[in-house]
């Protein structure tokens, strides 16, 4: 996983507490503590993803345009960070290397499960529950997980 993921959860938040509110990057910014050029890099990704509309001229920027309450981590981790585990770490050289494919399958392999149960548990989480979380009067994480 990777802070884009964190990053890209932490604007929905924002965007969803004020759906009417229009966000510059330079605003989300300091909502999010994140530098505005990383904020429209990540908010391009969730724009072509159908999570976000923009906005353009004076005054614009972004706004939510998903429901909260269907709008799963799942989703979301899909769109900015699917498949992190399995990056690759060969810089040179390892095309000729019947070792290297070996371990870099059964690696693969073991990250496939890996993301394939991360991404079920992600699921279960909307931006709608994280909401819910952040009000003050939270349930506990597994009836929370419950009611998305």
């Amino acid at each position: 996983m990777n802070s884009q993921f964190t990053i890209a959860v932490h604007c929905l938040i924002v965007l969803a507490r004020n759906p009417e509110q229009v966000w510059n990057s330079e605003s989300l910014s300091r909502k999010v503590h994140t530098h505005p050029a990383r904020i429209r890099k990540i908010m391009s990704v969730l724009r072509k993803s159908g999570f976000v509309e923009t906005k353009e001229g004076l005054g614009g920027g972004y706004r939510i345009c998903c429901d909260p309450g269907t709008c799963t981590l799942a989703r979301i981790y899909q769109s900015i960070a699917c498949e992190a585990l399995k990056l690759s770490w060969c810089s040179a050289g390892c095309e000729d290397d019947p070792e290297f494919d070996r371990i870099r399958s059964a690696v693969d392999f073991a990250f496939t499960g890996a993301e394939r149960g991360l991404e079920e548990y992600l699921e279960q989480w909307s931006i709608a529950s994280l909401m819910k979380r952040t009000t003050g009067s939270v349930a506990p994480i597994s009836e929370d997980m419950h009611n998305t």
